[in-house]
């Protein structure tokens, strides 16, 4: 029995510990399939997915073209300017409109409250594949990587350095309350998750045996982990003495060579990628000419080094996805 068949994946919250366990080993079960050659090309054959991009991101596209790919599905790539959704539609008409012609909806981008609207009104599965407020299929496919490396993600010591308000500060969080992970959200007070977000997942927490840790000791937080984990720092296109601001605020918790070895000496080092690791992107040079700092969130010692793991992420994404679709597509897994 199937039961997540024509369930949404909006975010880690709406499943269990178990639930959540279950989608690994099917991405686990399919990445083996696909090393070994095995055609897995007929499991959702003929259906069609609607893949919804507010902003363009390359390996988000890729990621979800090549997955449906290796299931058989036929995957529409819908752009911004190719969309008239809350324009000239409504995003209601819209999420019906795709309702009656695809077998699921993929949207990237959009706010939580929009997705959520168009899984309300879809009446077929919705994916979150990035909103403002959560990243959970980058969970899902970090999290593979985490066992891929350490062989178990319970009681795991984890440490993530930076902006924890965004998707992907509190879907880590999230996710290590759900799965019983140690885990400490390394940065600066004001830049935690809110609150009631904190609360929530204190209380998961307390049913599955996580340890969640809030600190702005980046010496303390990352003493003997794991894992380190970090991600682009969200308002850099704040302009003037606000950026510089925000870029003087979280500078400490930049992830160097120094802040490694403060972990364990066999941790790894995971991020989603975009990556500011170099001046080799507009980003990258605009800040380093303007504040110095080569390298934003990362360094390119530490992002090149043997304990970086971003391109296995990358990989896995491509299987986590897959085992979204086939679980909420397929009636019989």
């Amino acid at each position: 029995m199937n039961n997540f068949n024509q369930k949404h994946f909006l975010t880690l919250l709406d499943f269990t510990s178990g639930e959540i366990q279950e989608l690994l080993n099917l991405s686990i079960e399919l990445k083996n399939k696909k090393r070994l050659g095995v055609d897995t090309s007929n499991y959702l054959k003929g259906k069609n997915i609607a893949l919804l991009f507010e902003k363009d991101s390359i390996s988000a596209r890729c990621t979800f073209e090549v997955a449906a790919a290796d299931l058989g599905i036929n995957a529409i790539y819908i752009g911004g300017p190719g969309s008239q959704m809350g324009n000239k539609e409504s995003i209601k008409d819209n999420a019906r409109v795709l309702g009656t012609m695809c077998d699921g909806i993929k949207c990237y981008g959009y706010r939580q409250n929009i997705i959520e609207t168009i899984a309300d009104n879809a009446g077929i599965p919705v994916w979150n594949g990035l909103t403002d407020q959560y990243h959970p299929t980058q969970v899902l496919a970090d999290f593979m990587t985490i066992i891929e490396h350490k062989g178990h993600l319970k009681g795991i010591k984890m440490a993530y350095l930076g902006d924890g308000r965004h998707h992907m500060g509190n879907s880590y969080l999230i996710g290590a309350a759900k799965m019983g992970l140690d885990y400490r959200m390394v940065g600066p007070k004001a830049l935690w998750p809110v609150k009631k977000l904190r609360t929530k997942c204190l209380a998961i927490a307390q049913e599955t045996g996580a340890k969640l840790t809030f600190i702005e000791d980046v010496k303390a937080g990352v003493k003997d982990v794991d894992v380190i984990a970090t991600d682009v720092w969200n308002n850099l296109d704040k302009q003037g003495e606000d950026l510089a601001q925000y870029i003087s605020l979280l500078k400490p918790y930049q992830v160097n060579a120094r802040v490694m070895t403060l972990a364990n000496p066999h941790a790894i080092f995971i991020q989603p990628l975009p990556s500011f690791h170099n001046l080799e992107t507009k980003v990258g040079e605009e800040i380093y000419e303007k504040y110095g700092l080569n390298g934003i969130e990362v360094t390119e010692e530490v992002f090149e080094s043997p304990q970086s793991v971003v391109f296995d992420q990358v990989e896995n994404r491509r299987h986590t996805i897959k085992a979204i679709m086939l679980a909420t597509m397929k009636e019989n897994l």
